[in-house]
């Protein structure tokens, strides 16, 4: 998630300084490219909270699975009833 966030500013920077530096770019064309940055990073953001969430999910899922599969091996290991009749 953290690498995300980085490899985003730091490709933001990257592009800013060329622009910056560039004889062509011009104010108009900066703040358009930094918007974009922005909207980059939000999705960048949400896509690892995302990551996260579902990470989450899963565990819970496999701590679930894990309980679900000791009671499984103990109904297993149970002597078989016998039916009354």
């Amino acid at each position: 998630m953290k690498q995300y966030l980085t490899a985003a500013r730091t490709l933001g920077v990257v592009i800013f300084a060329a622009l910056s530096l560039g004889a062509c770019a011009t104010r108009s064309d900066i703040e358009a490219i930094n918007s974009r940055l922005d909207s980059i990073d939000a999705r960048v953001q949400s896509a690892a909270q995302s990551a996260e969430s579902a990470n989450q999910s899963a565990q819970r899922a496999n701590q679930r699975l894990d309980q679900m599969e000791g009671r499984i091996q103990q109904l297993e290991t149970q002597p078989a009833r016998r039916a009354r009749g």
